[in-house]
């Protein structure tokens, strides 16, 4: 279970700020749909490559400073 809740505002937020780091992935790849963040978690492990700790903490790490610029 993600250890994170996402709203749509929330993630468009935390979307941009993946859209800068991995320039590669597009709108289509963040899709995201309110209390499905399990499947965000697993879909982004996946196009980054990295592990679900990784991909979680940064989640949060975006969440913390949802209005900054850095990820």
């Amino acid at each position: 279970m993600a250890s994170f809740t996402l709203t749509p505002e929330t993630w468009e937020r935390v979307k941009i700020k993946f859209l800068r780091k991995y320039r590669d992935l597009t709108q289509a790849d963040l899709s995201f749909s309110p209390g499905q963040e399990d499947q965000l978690v697993q879909q982004l492990m996946q196009l980054v490559k990295r592990d679900q700790t990784y991909v979680e903490f940064t989640i949060r790490k975006a969440l913390a400073d949802a209005d900054g610029n850095r990820l």
